[in-house]
């Protein structure tokens, strides 16, 4: 097959494995940084709010949460309404939509390695089938992250500030305001994009300068660039002011009914700028030490591993081997000049690649807390260098099992049955049985990441079920809730729920207490309750690779 025809079938494979859909759930912000935010506000429905939505801590713009997840969500809400789809409103479209939305989205990087391939030196359909290939595409670039859209607006970038004649030459790029708007708008998205556009700005500015033959030009160029981001910063902070001040979509609505002059003193009273308070917020040690603290070299010797393997090792050779060229030839040679932008393009545009990924990588180590999705816009730079001069090819093997495995684990095995369980727990409460009469549930999860709480579709004002999260909580604490649990049957038609990994199994069984009913949901991978070897070589291994749902028994 040639590699047209593979970038196709693995595209296909996203769009697929999107519509299955992944099991696998890699962090909680991929719920609760969109979905979970407009599921309550959009479609009314029972969530859990995070500290960065809340009016009393604003550090998230709402813009994007509004425009993809939102938008989708209006989309179902609109069909069931207009009776188009009598039950469009469920868990799988719930979590689906915002999900297809970002796969389309994703598909800015594909076009962003074709454009970028030929003037960086790399052939575009290997680069293609390298990118599609990539388990960080598959996974990480379908779900609704932050991060996806900050690697979406870097490839954007990459492309504005890419420019070339068709005889070879270079010109200078003629998107001033393009470069301002994206630049911004992946400023208020996630500050830290900041560290992804330095090297891009730069590289625009050094072809601006070289290229303009007066200073009225070059300053043409950059007030072009600074105007459109002025607009751009306008607009995100008057609808964060908006939303914040009111505190939801439906209060934005009763807005319109105010006079003008009372909406404008509403903005000056209290303008949001939601990228300040992330950085204040950040820039804490204390406050990132809260959401975990790792050593500032994680993202050079384990992330960027855990996500692009071999590519990011050989990546790091190469750097290692350049440096060491250049630290040469600064000191013997004088006639060499690698201030200039022009120098390191013609050099095979190698040391300006390594420079677009490991610049951005540094300033990202500065912080304490490091998680290997802060790093997934770089694909785009690394993609790029390890086609050129098919540096890739000849680990091309490696790479196929890396992804393969990397797919698995983070698509499928990773906390992959809390999603389905509560797939599972959605069906059951709105079946016949559960709603006529009315039954309560207490749902107890514990030792698993945060669930969703919009996929169980439960509408605010619903007051039949409620949800613990217990987290990671020790022995005596869970042992305790459960208990409580157990005692605290005042109906017939109320039920209590236990959710635990298997491997926490056995520490429910000390509880002293019994269930009726039990269900396994395989396969679930808890990185943070990691199976015992021998029992995975044992009779008894997918108990440890389960989720289960464990139905207390009152009379017990």
């Amino acid at each position: 097959m040639g590699a047209r025809g593979l970038w196709a079938l693995l595209a296909a494979l996203r769009a697929a494995w999107c519509l299955l859909p992944q099991a696998g759930y890699l962090h909680p912000d991929e719920f609760f940084q969109s979905p979970e935010v407009m599921a309550g506000d959009i479609l009314n429905l029972q969530v859990y709010y995070p500290w960065e939505f809340l009016s009393s801590s604003p550090c998230r713009t709402v813009v994007f949460p509004l425009m993809t997840s939102g938008v989708t969500y209006w989309v179902i809400k609109s069909l069931q309404q207009l009776d188009i789809c009598s039950s469009c409103i469920n868990s799988y479209t719930l979590l689906v939509s915002p999900r297809l939305l970002f796969t389309i989205f994703s598909f800015v990087l594909d076009y962003s390695v074709y454009r970028l391939a030929p003037f960086w030196e790399a052939d575009p359909w290997k680069a293609l089938v390298l990118l599609a290939g990539s388990f960080v595409t598959l996974v990480f670039y379908t779900r609704t992250f932050t991060n996806t859209l900050e690697g979406l607006f870097f490839a954007l970038l990459m492309v504005l500030v890419s420019s070339r004649k068709s005889d070879g030459t270079l010109v200078a790029p003629t998107s001033s305001p393009l470069i301002g708007i994206v630049t911004t708008a992946g400023f208020f998205n996630r500050p830290t994009f900041l560290a992804f556009a330095l090297m891009p700005l730069l590289y625009w500015a050094g072809l601006i300068i070289d290229s303009q033959k007066s200073v009225r030009s070059v300053i043409n160029h950059f007030l072009k660039l600074v105007l459109c981001a002025c607009f751009t910063a306008t607009v995100f902070v008057t609808a964060d002011t908006f939303y914040f001040t009111s505190m939801g979509l439906d209060h934005l609505y009763s807005i319109k009914k105010s006079s003008l002059s009372d909406v404008i003193g509403q903005l000056n009273e209290k303008m949001i700028v939601t990228p300040f308070n992330f950085l204040s917020y950040n820039l804490n040690p204390h406050n990132l030490a809260l959401h975990g603290s790792h050593p500032r070299v994680t993202h050079f010797t384990v992330n960027g591993i855990m996500l692009f393997g071999i590519l990011h090792i050989l990546a790091i050779d190469a750097g290692f081997k350049m440096l060491k060229k250049y630290i040469h030839q600064l000191l013997w040679v004088r006639s060499h000049d690698c201030g200039s932008p022009g120098l390191v393009v013609h050099s095979k545009g190698s040391p300006t690649l390594l420079l677009f990924y490991f610049v951005p990588l540094a300033f990202l180590s500065l912080f304490s807390h490091q998680e290997p999705r802060f790093l997934i816009p770089l694909i785009l730079p690394l993609v790029l260098f390890s086609t050129s001069q098919n540096r890739a090819m000849k680990w091309k093997h490696v790479i196929i099992i890396f992804n393969i495995l990397g797919a698995l684990l983070f698509g499928c095995l990773h906390q992959g049955g809390l999603i389905p369980c509560l797939f599972h727990l959605e069906q059951l409460m709105h079946s016949p049985e559960s709603s006529n009469p009315p039954k309560h549930y207490t749902l107890l999860f514990a030792h698993t990441y945060m669930p969703p709480r919009s996929l169980l579709n439960i509408g605010k004002t619903d007051t039949h079920v409620e949800v613990i999260d217990m987290a990671g909580s020790e022995e005596e604490t869970l042992c305790q809730t459960v208990e409580q649990g157990a005692k605290n049957f005042t109906c017939a038609d109320c039920h209590v729920f236990v959710i635990i990994p298997g491997t926490v199994r056995a520490t429910i069984a000390k509880c002293g207490v019994s269930f009726k009913n039990e269900t396994m949901i395989f396969p679930h991978l808890s990185m943070e309750d990691p199976p015992q070897i021998p029992f995975l070589f044992s009779g008894n291994w997918r108990s440890q690779l389960g989720l289960y749902i464990l139905q207390l028994d009152g009379d017990g």
